[in-house]
């Protein structure tokens, strides 16, 4: 496995993982602005724990949602499914460190060490997929209401948040993806050697001599 590959991949994986933190606590993962005057103008936003409201005098107001089981389902599943891929990308990133050629903390076993990195690899894959499910399922939701126009409750617009989960969740697969793949090539590799062919060796094709040509070959001198 080529190391620079293995810490572009860890890179990769490290600044998703960072991501999902910022994405996760985020209180904008959607927003709507209730146009009015002056002092009536507010704008209301939500992230999977809490809702705020803000009006043009910039005092914020948050509830948490008071209930888990009074959600919405995709609320839910957004929930566990960020958790799920924090708790992806924790472990990718000791596996990752763990198996990388420049770590001593594997041992000297360059097989186990790169069958640990190619998990890290699989964990990173399943952080960003864990991701991309939780935010485009959750985006999915904004825009089905924002344009239903039988819709009564507030219309809201996609925030921030959703944004940098996206962004999570793209370098989290890209390094998933360079780590899982750099170890299946190597591990072919190691497959398929090149045939062993010795040097120095002629071989004579022809028929095999007879045992009187065998004889002859030797003077009476050489029997004792």
């Amino acid at each position: 496995m080529d190391p620079i590959v293995e810490v572009v991949a860890l890179l990769l994986g490290f600044i998703g993982w960072v991501m999902v933190g910022i994405a996760l606590p985020n209180r904008y993962w959607k927003s709507s602005t209730v146009d009015g005057n002056v002092i009536t103008t507010s704008t209301i936003y939500e992230n999977l724990w809490m809702s705020c409201a803000t009006d043009a005098t910039g005092v914020h107001n948050c509830r948490d949602f008071p209930s888990l089981l009074a959600l919405n389902g995709y609320v839910q599943a957004s929930r566990a499914l960020m958790i799920a891929a924090v708790v992806f990308g924790t472990l990718g990133l000791v596996a990752t460190l763990i198996g990388m050629q420049c770590s001593k903390a594997g041992g000297e076993n360059m097989v186990l060490k790169g069958r640990i990195a190619g998990t890290g690899g699989v964990l990173f894959l399943l952080q960003g997929l864990c991701t991309m499910i939780a935010v485009s399922w959750y985006a999915f939701n904004i825009t089905q209401n924002f344009f239903d126009p039988f819709y009564p409750g507030t219309k809201y617009e996609i925030g921030e948040g959703l944004y940098i989960g996206w962004c999570s969740a793209v370098l989290a697969i890209a390094g998933g993806a360079c780590l899982t793949c750099s170890c299946k090539l190597a591990r072919d590799d190691e497959k398929h050697p090149y045939p062993y062919q010795p040097r120095g060796t002629t071989v004579y094709s022809g028929p095999a001599p007879s045992r009187s040509q065998v004889a002859s070959t030797y003077g009476r001198n050489a029997y004792v």
